[in-house]
């Protein structure tokens, strides 16, 4: 890692401070902390108050990005009713996706009623969309959400978290997946691991990609 992708990745994220509840209430507990531990140096009262208040904050805040963490990954998610997001189900009968000419595996989905295409990409981490087609879809980013840093060829750009009530394509129906918006990559969206992996299994045969969901139900190919 060079000194420029480190400062472009410092840059990014302190350029999403604002937009980030989580990040602002870090910001305000650390300086909380400072002022408590300058209280306590001095003998004036309630800095110990100060200081252990932040403390308990910073490890609230700990426990959100955790939490919001293990939903990336269907091997680590857990249960979060205590913070309010929905759990994600990936559900439906199997579905075939040809390969594309350019050499890609494509498909047609509805994301939320509006419809767009999608890269099929086993290397993404996260499903992304386009700035475009979240302003269609009405998807609004999480209130409080992490801020999200995408590694591209042009270096690291800003995203942020959102909640898609559903995405539709073939015989594969996912509700309440995490994704992310990212304004700067263009229109192009990506079918990522955080929805794939909550398949029963997917393959490549012969040029098809082919997805099987957990419920797997007699479908026509799609």
């Amino acid at each position: 890692m060079t000194i420029e992708s480190i400062w472009n990745y410092l840059a990014t994220t302190l350029s999403a401070v604002p937009r980030s509840g989580l990040l602002l209430l870090v910001v305000a507990a650390i300086a909380f902390s400072m002022v408590g531990s300058l209280m306590v140096r001095r003998q004036l009262p309630l800095g110990q108050l100060v200081r252990r208040g932040s403390t308990v904050v910073l490890a609230g805040v700990l426990l959100l990005v955790v939490l919001q963490l293990s939903r990336f990954d269907s091997r680590l998610e857990v249960a979060v009713p205590q913070i309010g997001l929905p759990e994600q189900v990936v559900e439906g009968g199997e579905t075939r996706i040809p390969m594309a000419p350019d050499g890609h595996f494509w498909l047609r989905a509805e994301l939320n009623g509006v419809q767009a295409n999608f890269l099929v990409d086993t290397g993404a981490t996260l499903t992304a969309v386009s700035q475009g087609l979240a302003d269609r879809a009405a998807l609004e980013p999480r209130r409080g959400g992490l801020p999200v840093t995408i590694n591209t060829a042009n270096g690291p750009v800003g995203a942020q978290l959102a909640t898609v009530s559903e995405i539709r394509f073939g015989n594969v129906v996912a509700r309440g997946l995490d994704v992310v918006i990212a304004p700067t990559l263009g229109e192009t969206n990506v079918i990522g691991m955080n929805l794939l992996s909550r398949l029963a299994s997917w393959r490549v045969e012969q040029n098809t990609m082919i997805l099987v969901p957990n419920d797997l139900q007699p479908e026509p190919q799609w």
